[in-house]
């Protein structure tokens, strides 16, 4: 190889490098970097007790204005929860949250502000995390920040301390997977599909800790708000974080935020963001591909995000597994979801519909739940949800008429927060126990006691809640 090709390779860089190096505060050894931190989410599951051992160490935020506080992990999505005050398990940890933001100069975005929602929903959405920044948050979700092209991770309270008190954070440098898809999706098929069959083929612990990019034709053409979705789920599928370059699509969609840069800043920020991309020279440790017209309507089956497949597939027989581990997972998780081996997952009878969490709840998830539900109504005896991911996002919905094709199929139209993405004792679907979400987990107990949780696409979970059985949204398309 020419001495100047063999220079070309040594210098290219992908994403990760290009923001790990602007970052780079110092390297401790040849596996371990100290990092600058631009941006911290704290909200209020966590977030009390990280600033109360602040306070008990002695130390305050550097830079509080780059910390910001969010209310969303077990607050009242009940619509008139403001009006009514509605009480509930987290009114304890809401209270303590604004005290301690208040104290330490922290911006608060509470219940009652206007931009109110998910953490990692409401960050993009006010410009407030932007491409090329570190971002961190109590939060394993929030490596969903990558699909606008900035690199984030959720951590710990120790580590949130640390980031609040010195905006740096010691980071073994990961390994670099790339994920290519290539193709145009098919009617029905969505980027939580994508991301699901992915896992589904390699297994929940196939991104081996990586800084996990995504790239190809079909990400090309993918909104920004699936492209967040993708990057959610890359923890489930084992990866450290996610990340899509910016492009015009992302530049567009960030345009004219609240907290983005305006005017000649904005100009230049463009400059810098348009060089967030992986040189075409530049290598990984390892690649994998992915063809969108191949997937179809995705749905978990079990317990884990990878026991999952095709809605037209039967449920696998775990006797045919050869890894012994892997059998007796299967074995447990068919016990606790009361599913028979080798029976179809279509037609399985549901309880309970749920549309909303970080992983798709905004405004494009609502438009594709809502393009199956028009005209239609929800299954007798199915309880069903939408709890947006953000009050803007909840506005923009109502103002294109979404809320009433809600309302009109049977489906509850909430506020914003986490809600049913986890169980808190705040929030449940009474007696349901076997559900479909389109949530990101759904391990044993995720959404309440004893209850089964069946991943899906907000379209899937629609078409489901119509046919009171797990059904593919194809057919209610057009397809």
């Amino acid at each position: 190889m020419p001495a100047t090709a063999i220079a070309k390779l040594s210098t290219a860089q992908t994403l990760l490098d290009k923001i790990w190096q602007q970052h780079l505060v110092a390297d401790l050894n040849p596996e371990r970097s100290l990092l600058h931190i631009d941006r911290v989410l704290l909200h209020e599951r966590t977030g009390p007790a990280l600033l109360e051992g602040l306070t008990h160490a002695g130390r305050s935020p550097r830079h509080a204005h780059r910390v910001m506080g969010i209310t969303d992990h077990i607050v009242s999505t009940a619509p008139d929860r403001l009006r009514t005050r509605t009480s509930h398990q987290g009114s304890s940890f809401i209270r303590d949250f604004e005290e301690r933001t208040a104290q330490a100069g922290i911006e608060l975005i509470g219940l009652q502000d206007p931009r109110q929602g998910i953490s990692h929903v409401v960050a993009p959405e006010q410009g407030w995390v932007l491409p090329g920044m570190t971002a961190v948050c109590p939060d394993s979700h929030t490596g969903t920040l990558g699909g606008i092209g900035a690199l984030a991770w959720g951590i710990g309270s120790t580590e949130g301390e640390q980031a609040v008190a010195t905006h740096t954070l010691v980071r073994p440098r990961p390994r670099q997977l790339r994920v290519r898809i290539d193709g145009r999706l098919p009617q029905g098929v969505y980027a939580k599909d994508l991301i699901l069959a992915l896992i589904a083929r390699e297994g929940a612990g196939g991104g081996q800790g990586a800084a996990l990019e995504f790239c190809g034709s079909t990400i090309d053409e993918l909104d920004v708000e699936g492209r967040m979705t993708l990057c959610n789920m890359a923890v489930e599928f084992g990866a450290w974080t996610g990340l899509i370059a910016p492009d015009d699509r992302t530049l567009a969609w960030l345009h004219g935020r609240r907290d983005a840069p305006q005017g000649a800043a904005w100009d230049q920020a463009v400059k810098a963001w348009q060089t967030l991309r992986s040189d075409d020279a530049a290598r990984w440790d390892w690649e994998l591909q992915l063809r969108a017209g191949q997937v179809e309507p995705q749905v978990t089956w079990g317990t884990s995000v990878d026991l999952g497949g095709g809605i037209s597939q039967h449920i696998p027989e775990p006797a045919l597994e050869r890894d012994p581990a892997r059998r007796a997972q299967m074995e447990r998780a068919l016990v606790y979801m009361d599913l028979v081996p080798s029976a179809p997952i279509l037609g399985t009878p549901i309880d309970a519909a749920f549309i909303g969490s970080c992983t798709n709840s905004r405004l494009p998830d609502l438009r594709a739940a809502a393009a199956v539900l028009k005209g239609r109504k929800v299954a007798a005896g199915v309880r069903a949800w939408v709890v947006p991911g953000s009050m803007p996002v909840r506005e923009a919905a109502e103002a294109e008429g979404l809320h009433k094709i809600f309302e009109e199929a049977g489906f509850e139209w909430r506020a914003s927060g986490c809600s049913l993405c986890f169980y808190s004792g705040a929030e449940r679907l009474g007696d349901a126990r076997r559900i479909i979400s389109s949530t990101n987990r759904n391990f044993e107990g995720r959404q309440g006691p004893g209850v089964r949780t069946h991943l899906a696409s907000p379209a899937t979970v629609a078409a489901s809640a119509v046919a009171g059985t797990i059904a593919d949204p194809r057919p209610l398309l057009g397809h």
